[in-house]
């Protein structure tokens, strides 16, 4: 069998030895979709984390080719919901997978549509694993790729967060919820300091902000946040990594198809990390459209 690798900033192609079996070829790549002509490909594997998934989505998605995620970046939410927290698991499954080749998956991802300054204007279709949104969060993410990897593995993540909690500014968010017709029956339009339409039950390293979630639903989990005080928005925030947030007054929990998501001025968009867009945007969900090996 031939396999591609796509290797994540912290992988090397050393870390691609324990994976190589009799039999298969394992060519570290670039480009997905130039690698992936004759001889045929049997799966894909991303040696990274969630930036990295993400930054080859829309090539998986195209291909239909087995991935398997093994967790080597510095944040690694989709590899945890996937069950893969280890590269000691996710060789497991590897071996399986070469064994029985029947241990794979078909899950839904997210999709970013992002609307030009033409409202007429073709909207780009961006991908995600685990979560996007808008406010807050966004900061954060954007905070956190200023400091080293290693860093944001150990808790990054939450110090970026800490001074962004406190100086980040509120402002009116329009969130409009719908099914895949385009309908959209539900909108909420409160001052909030951010909104998240999660694919995944976690995002920036191991904040379980949509415990609900599950990757093969066809659903969205919306989570909005109101404007709360600085004070008590820090005392709120570990409540986040528990999931234990979503009976607080200041949450707003739901399920849709289809979410658009509107701003007073134009805030930061992320996906899994990564800084795409502003708003506004419509994020909405394509079912089992990846195949993962877990």
């Amino acid at each position: 069998m031939r396999a591609l690798a796509i290797l994540g900033p912290n992988a090397r192609e050393r870390d691609l030895v324990p994976f190589r079996a009799s039999g298969v070829e394992i060519v570290a790549v670039e480009d997905l979709a130039q690698a992936a002509g004759k001889p045929p490909v049997g799966a894909v594997l991303v040696l990274g984390g969630d930036g990295t998934v993400q930054r080859h989505l829309a090539a998986l998605v195209g291909l239909q080719i087995p991935l398997l995620v093994v967790p080597a970046g510095s944040a690694n939410d989709f590899a945890r919901a996937l069950g893969l927290r280890t590269k000691v698991s996710a060789l497991c499954a590897w071996q399986k997978f070469l064994s029985r080749g029947d241990n794979f998956r078909l899950i839904d991802v997210g999709v970013l549509e992002f609307a030009g300054e033409d409202a007429r204007a073709t909207k780009e279709r961006t991908y995600f694993s685990c979560a996007a949104g808008a406010g807050v969060d966004a900061e954060v993410a954007r905070r956190a790729r200023s400091v080293p990897g290693w860093l944001r593995a150990h808790g990054g993540y939450f110090l970026a967060a800490i001074p962004t909690l406190l100086t980040f500014r509120a402002q009116r968010l329009t969130l409009s919820a719908g099914e895949h017709d385009g309908h959209f029956g539900r909108t909420l339009s409160e001052r909030g300091i951010l909104a998240v339409a999660a694919n995944a039950p976690w995002y920036g390293h191991g904040m379980r902000i949509a415990p609900q979630a599950e990757l093969d639903d066809g659903k969205l989990e919306v989570c909005f946040v109101r404007h709360v005080s600085k004070l008590r928005l820090l005392r709120l925030f570990p409540k986040v990594y528990r999931g234990t947030h979503l009976g607080l007054r200041e949450v707003e929990y739901f399920r849709a198809e289809r979410l658009r998501i509107e701003s007073e001025c134009p805030l930061d968009v992320h996906a899994d990390g990564e800084p795409l867009g502003q708003t506004p945007v419509e994020v909405s969900v394509a079912r089992k459209a990846l195949r993962v090996i877990v």
